[in-house]
């Protein structure tokens, strides 16, 4: 059996985190998160409706199960910690976990994150009782100060959100995952399931995929394909991969057949 994903005492059995932005419609969602195997969906807040009133036509939520799901809220659009606080609080007091997927992103245009302003939200969250997972550049010194902040997760990026371009950053995520003690998650820019692979297979913990699957001709068999590649990583990664070498060595070794008895 494959070791659980834990995330602050809480176990998983799935590695894969899945968003739930770009789709072509909410059923498509619905049906993608299934096929993906995932236990754990991020909905940005300004995307939900926290009023109460239920609108299948118009509401998100009312497409994901939360028996089946942990529904982690996500700051997506905050610019700045207060703004990340207050939407943090927000959801609390609609009633959604209090789980937050923390990003907070000041520009528009590369959308990456504000590693003041991170730190910031993570210490004030923190000490109100929110299990806080926040998204980073792939800072191994940040990350470690998130930890020491009491952040149940880092999320650091692979590559820019939506770029598809894979790790691009993976000096960094090997530094990150070798000095922490809290779970890894490898968030934006995974565009195939290779992508996935190879940040299982370096010691993440997990990875977050959105737009790979959002975007896809076909997002269900997009989302079986990650959820295939994902335990196929992870498994491989618990099994011992073998050293990378800079010579070669024979499979099958002629010394023994050669030499005299």
């Amino acid at each position: 059996m494959a070791e659980p994903l834990i995330i602050a005492g809480r176990a998983f059995s799935s590695r894969l985190l899945a968003g739930t932005g770009k789709f072509s419609s909410n059923e498509v969602m619905r049906d993608a998160l299934e096929a993906s195997g995932t236990e754990i969906v991020t909905v940005a807040l300004r995307r939900a409706n926290l009023s109460g009133v239920s609108d299948p036509f118009a509401n998100i939520l009312d497409f994901i199960d939360p028996q089946k799901y942990l529904l982690l809220p996500n700051t997506s659009g905050a610019a700045t910690a207060e703004e990340a606080v207050r939407l943090a609080r927000l959801a609390a007091t609609a009633g959604l976990p209090r789980w937050i997927k923390l990003e907070i992103h000041p520009d528009p245009h590369y959308l990456l994150p504000d590693p003041i302003e991170t730190l910031a939200a993570t210490e004030i969250l923190v000490k109100e009782g929110f299990v806080v997972l926040p998204y980073i550049n792939a800072d191994p010194v940040l990350a470690k100060r998130l930890e020491d902040a009491g952040a149940a997760a880092v999320m650091p990026l692979g590559s820019p959100i939506g770029s598809a371009r894979g790790i691009e950053t993976r000096a960094q995520v090997s530094i990150i995952i070798a000095q922490s003690s809290i779970p890894v998650i490898v968030d934006a820019g995974l565009g195939a399931p290779s992508h996935a692979c190879e940040a299982l297979e370096m010691g993440a913990d997990a990875v977050l995929v959105n737009t790979a699957l959002a975007t896809a001709g076909d997002p269900v068999r997009m989302a079986h394909a990650f959820r295939s590649a994902v335990h196929a990583a992870r498994e491989a990664y618990e099994s011992g991969l073998p050293s990378r070498l800079d010579r070669a060595v024979a499979t099958s070794p002629l010394d023994a057949f050669l030499s005299p008895n």
